[in-house]
This record gives C-alpha cells, sequence and structure tokens, in this order.
C-alpha cells in the first residue's frame, strides 16, 4: 500500500507540533462553569401558569401549598390529587418534592387572589413567604467583571513591551532592560568586508579591531591594547551602518546593535539603566562588540539646551554612558563601535582618548570608489554589453554609496517599465537623471511666453559657463520640466580639494547668467532665479565670513566647526562688522552680475541662437556649443564625471 511504501508519513505526522491550551482559556471555562450554573440551577421542568389557571386549582383543592420566593415569583406544589391530573405520567414518588408551577406577580395581587379563590373554604391553603438565594448569578456578577478586568490588564502590559516574547524585557515591568540585538552569525543575513567597497581606509582600521579579535596574542605580546572605542562619522548614505554590518558578520564574537534613540524613554531613568543592563550583559559575553547606530541622540554636548535643567533625562543617560565606558569598572573585551553623522554636536567627554580612542571619516567615495560600488551593486543585475562601470562612475560625482544603490535600482525598474531584456546603459543615465532632478514632466502646461523665457535664461547659464576658464562646461540643457524645476543643465566640474578666489568668482557669474540673460533679452527679470540667487549668496558669505577672501574683512574666518555658536545668542563678531560683511556680500555679487552682462552682450548673438535651438529642440548637447562659439580656448584638465544643475525655482 502506499502508506506503508513512506517510512516517513508517520513519522511526519508524529513530529507536528500539538497544539497547547492557551493561557486565555482558563478564563473562558471559568466563565462558561459560572455561567452554565446559573442556567441550569435557573432552568428546571417547571411549567408557568397564569393567576386564572392557579385560582382554578385553588376552587378544585389540588394545591397543596404556595410558596412567594423573594416576594415576586409563586412557586405552586399540588397534590397527589392535583399530580395524578394534571401529570398523569409522574411516578407516585416525586410527587411534592419540587414547585410543578410558577407564577410571576407581586405580593399583594396574590394574597388577593388566593383569598378570593378560596372565599368559604374549610381548608384554605396559605402562601408562604420564602427568601432564596441564587449563588451563581450573584458569583458571576462580580467574578465575571473581575476577570475581565484582569484580561485587560494582561493585554495592555503585553501590547505596551511589545508582546511576551520581546527581547530586552518583555513585560512592563522589566521596561528598564536593554533593547539591544545581539547578532546571531547563523540565522541572520551575513555581511562581509567583500560587501563594502569604495571605503578602503576605513576598511582597514575596522579591519584591524576584527583581527584583534580573532588574534589578540598578535598583539598583545608587545603590549598593545585594542581600542576602547571606535567612531564612524561621516555624512548620510556613506556606509557606516554597513561597515558596522560587516564587522558583525566577520568577528566570531557576540555582536549587540542598538539606536541612540532606543536609550531614550519618556520615564526618568530608564536610559541610564538599559546603559548598565546593556553593558552588563556585553561584559558576560566579553570578548563582544557593542554598535550604537546613531549615538548623537544621546551624546549631545551636555549643558547646552538652556530648555533642560540639571536633571534632564539625555544627560543622565550620557553620564552613564560615560561612566561604563571609562569608568572605575572594567570593561576588558568589550568594544564600542559608534556612527553618527553629527560629530560636531557630541560631548568633548565622550570623544576623549579612553572612550572613543578612534575617530574613522567615512567620507564620500572618489572616482574609483564610486566604481567598486557599482561593482557591488550590480552583482545581481542583468545588464547590456554597453554598460560601463567607468562610464557611470564619472556621471555620479558626489554620489553616495546609497545613492548608487539607488541608481542601480531605478535603472532596474525603468528597464522593466520599457519591456527591456537587459539593463542599457541609457537607462543608468535616466535614473541618474531621475534621482538628480525628479521626474520628468512632460506633459506640463507651459505658456509660449513662459518658455521662451526659460529658454534664454538656460541658454545664459551655458554661455557664461563656456566662456569663462574656471566655471564648469556644459554637458546639456534641458527646458523640459523635471521635478521642481521648469529647466536644468547639466555641467562636468573638476574633482578638486581646493578652491580659489577666482574659481568661486567664476561660477558665481556662470550661476548669474540666466538672470542676466532674462535682463539682456527682455530688459527685465522674473522670479526664475531664486535658485540661483540663493546659492550665490552663500557662496558669497563663504567667501567673506569663512575662507578670508575678502580684501575688506581680511584674513578672519567666523566659522565655528564645533557647532556651538548654534546655542548663543550673539555672533561672533560686531555689528559695525556685520555691516562690513553684508556691504562686501553684496558687492561681490553686484560684481559678478556686472561681469555675466559683460560676456553676455559680447556673445548675444550665440546666446540668441542657442536658445532658439533649445526652444526647438528641447534639448541641446555640448556639441551644439561648440557648433556655435566653438571650442573652449583654455585647456582644462581631464573631466572625471558630470554633474546637474538645476535651477529649481524657475517660473
Amino acid at each position: 500500500m502506499a502508506e506503508n511504501q513512506n517510512p516517513f508519513n508517520n513519522q511526519s505526522q508524529n513530529n507536528k507540533p500539538k497544539k497547547k491550551l492557551g493561557f486565555y482559556w482558563i478564563y473562558v471555562i471559568l466563565i462558561a462553569f459560572f455561567v452554565g450554573s446559573m442556567v441550569f440551577n435557573g432552568s428546571s421542568s417547571i411549567k408557568e401558569t397564569t393567576m386564572t389557571e392557579l385560582s382554578k386549582m385553588l376552587r378544585d383543592g389540588d394545591v397543596s401549598k404556595i410558596e412567594l420566593v423573594n416576594g415576586r415569583t409563586a412557586e405552586i406544589y399540588l397534590n397527589d390529587q392535583g399530580m395524578r391530573k394534571y401529570f398523569p405520567n409522574e411516578k407516585p414518588q416525586t410527587f411534592g418534592t419540587s414547585p410543578n408551577y410558577r407564577l410571576n406577580v407581586s405580593e399583594d395581587r396574590l394574597y388577593t387572589k388566593v383569598d378570593e379563590a378560596q372565599q368559604g373554604m374549610a381548608n384554605p391553603v396559605e402562601v408562604i413567604p420564602v427568601e432564596r438565594h441564587n449563588w451563581g448569578a450573584e458569583v458571576i456578577s462580580w467574578v465575571v467583571p473581575l476577570l475581565l478586568l484582569v484580561v485587560f490588564w494582561i493585554f495592555i502590559t503585553r501590547r505596551m513591551s511589545g508582546g511576551a516574547g520581546g527581547m530586552g524585557g518583555g513585560q512592563i515591568f522589566n521596561i528598564g532592560k536593554s533593547k539591544a540585538q545581539l547578532y546571531d552569525q547563523e540565522k541572520d543575513t551575513k555581511t562581509t568586508f567583500k560587501d563594502v567597497a569604495g571605503l578602503e581606509e576605513a576598511k582597514e582600521e575596522v579591519m584591524e579591531i576584527v583581527d584583534f579579535l580573532k588574534n589578540p596574542k598578535k598583539y598583545t605580546r608587545l603590549g598593545g591594547k585594542i581600542p576602547k572605542g571606535v567612531l564612524l562619522v561621516g555624512p548620510p548614505g556613506t556606509g557606516k551602518t554597513l561597515l558596522a554590518k560587516s564587522v558583525a558578520g566577520e568577528a566570531n564574537v557576540p555582536f549587540f546593535s542598538i539606536s541612540g534613540s532606543d536609550f531614550v524613554e519618556m520615564f526618568v531613568g530608564v536610559g541610564a539603566s538599559r546603559v548598565r543592563d546593556l553593558f552588563k550583559q556585553a561584559k558576560e559575553k566579553s570578548p563582544c562588540i557593542i554598535f550604537i547606530d546613531e549615538i548623537d541622540a544621546i551624546g549631545r554636548a551636555r549643558g547646552k539646551n538652556i530648555m533642560s535643567g540639571g536633571n534632564d533625562e539625555r544627560e543622565s543617560t550620557l553620564n552613564q554612558l560615560l561612566t561604563e565606558m571609562d569608568g572605575f569598572g572594567t570593561n576588558s573585551g568589550v568594544i564600542v563601535l559608534a556612527a553618527t553623522n553629527r560629530a560636531d554636536i557630541l560631548d568633548k567627554a565622550l570623544m576623549r582618548a579612553g572612550r572613543f580612542d578612534r575617530q574613522i571619516y567615512v567620507e564620500l567615495p572618489d572616482l574609483n570608489g564610486r566604481r567598486e560600488i557599482f561593482e557591488v551593486h550590480m552583482r545581481g543585475l542583468k545588464l547590456a554589453g554597453d554598460v560601463d562601470k567607468e562610464f557611470l562612475a564619472k556621471q555620479t560625482p558626489g554620489f553616495s554609496g546609497a545613492d548608487i544603490a539607488n541608481v542601480c535600482n531605478e535603472a532596474a525598474l525603468i528597464a522593466a517599465r520599457r519591456s527591456k531584456d537587459a539593463i542599457e546603459k541609457q537607462d543608468f543615465l535616466d535614473a541618474i537623471d531621475r534621482i538628480v532632478g525628479g521626474l520628468e514632466k512632460k506633459n506640463s502646461v507651459i505658456t509660449p511666453s513662459e518658455k521662451k523665457v526659460i529658454a534664454f535664461h538656460e541658454a545664459g547659464h551655458a554661455t557664461t559657463s563656456w566662456m569663462l576658464e574656471h566655471a564648469h562646461p556644459l554637458v546639456k540643457v534641458t527646458i523640459v520640466p523635471r521635478g521642481k524645476a521648469l529647466g536644468a543643465a547639466w555641467y562636468l566640474p573638476d574633482e578638486r580639494q581646493i578652491t580659489t578666489k577666482e574659481q568661486m568668482f567664476h561660477e558665481m557669474v556662470a550661476t548669474l547668467g540666466g538672470r542676466a540673460a532674462e535682463q539682456i533679452i527682455f530688459g527685465q527679470i522674473s522670479t526664475g532665479a531664486l535658485n540661483d540667487l540663493e546659492k550665490v549668496s552663500k557662496q558669497a558669505h563663504a567667501m567673506v565670513m569663512y575662507y578670508g577672501l575678502d580684501e575688506t574683512i581680511g584674513n578672519v574666518s567666523y566659522y565655528d566647526s564645533t557647532g556651538q555658536q548654534e546655542y548663543s545668542f550673539q555672533k561672533p563678531f560686531s555689528e559695525k562688522t556685520a555691516e562690513k560683511i553684508d556691504a562686501e556680500v553684496s558687492k561681490i555679487i553686484e560684481k559678478a552680475y556686472q561681469e555675466a552682462l559683460r560676456i553676455l552682450n559680447e556673445h548675444k548673438e550665440g546666446l540668441t541662437q542657442l536658445a532658439e535651438k533649445l526652444i526647438d529642440k528641447e534639448v541641446i548637447f555640448s556639441d551644439d556649443l561648440v557648433a556655435i562659439f566653438g571650442e573652449r580656448p583654455w585647456k582644462t584638465e581631464e573631466r572625471n564625471f558630470s554633474r546637474k544643475d538645476e535651477n529649481t525655482s524657475i517660473a
């Protein structure tokens, strides 16, 4: 038979988990018991009758006795004559043991009707008053509400604590327990250093910690000690958390992961309690690693918030963390790994040696780093033959690792939307444009006059940038609305580490070229240069206040790298100096604007040709500028990439 041919059939059936009796079934059974007892006690073979029938029974002499229960229910007992008359099938031994009829009636009416029915009778039946208690109903009246209250309390406490099986204190009374998650190398997805690209320097620092945990004698034999804390600092999306995940995957030691906000709670003292519990667990499992993501949630500098008092909960949590990291207690074998993008606001006591001994700066990837990141994220993609990782790396300056991952995913979606069998080069370029500039709005309603203004505005940017030595040369210009912008331009900037005053000035001139073109062609300006003015104003302020590039203000910088000026009510300069700064900023911007007007007046014919071609085609490239203005006269350094610079406030 088929059943006998499968020896694992019975075993699989036996191995099925048996259903256990849930905790809440106890309450269901108790309630059912009391309800059943009440129903059973209240229900019997007693028949309902009427006062007319009772009067007839009394006149015929069929009633043995009448009991008035609790003054509202009359129970009628029949004698032998009445039993044989009304219940002929009943056995004689059951006569008179229980009431035969029941009547709901008031006490006064019952006495009156009984007396009327028995007038003139020699042996009348008396009404006997009886007090009787229904224990089942009375018990249920106070037990059931109590049980419901208990069930509701258990339900609320379990919901507040995140479930009975949640980590870090399954009950509300364990709210001070740590919420850190222990990384399981067998069950959790394993991320290794091979998955981290573009962060070679930071990866080397972190790999040394992993190597120390694997081979401690290699370092301790020379008297060295592993750093107690390592702080990962960098812009968002650069891979700080990814580095921590790779450490969890590579280090064969327990790895506790927690967010800085998990320490913060509405109850006083909970944050400090969770810090103590976290380090207690870590010491029991040492050597181990504790990873605190977004540590600035609790590590902000103390005493800077004027709205909080000395008993601030966040400061108490930070104090406990400082004590645990480097206090009287020993934390041998416990390494704290933390990440933040706001290192400037962290408390100095947290940053000192002995707590966070190392600070690893995770910067935005360079050209080679972006190429390696593209290689990582393209592993699972089906690519066409024209996809070049080197070219894509050049097209994404300033992109973080998260941005590049988004580009790859968006390119795959675009290719799928176009029903392609593989992802092509154009799909990646469209994905870059989509991420940087937003969704292209081809059906946006623009009047011919507005379209002309936008075209000359963008042509002004293109012309001035082409004619200036240090301005970023143009790659592509479009007047098709995209995102919040009605026009956009892609430039080819240098990947330089320092910038001179002349370079910044040329960039400002090119930025103001759009407004200058509107002034020259139409004799008036529009609100479309809002984004340009914002950008130029920030650049001018940076030249005067931060970089010391203004002759009047001199070699002075009012830049505060510590971020403490955010909490100050006073500026680091006098009112007289503030007036000078405002005057110099205005002078620099006006000088750049006049330079843009001069360049565009000299090349007004080319500006008009470029704008007309832009109106006709809606998209132009650098080849169109070469055809109109010729090649740029300056030998520029090899450009590594192209970038999109949008006029987000055109209109």
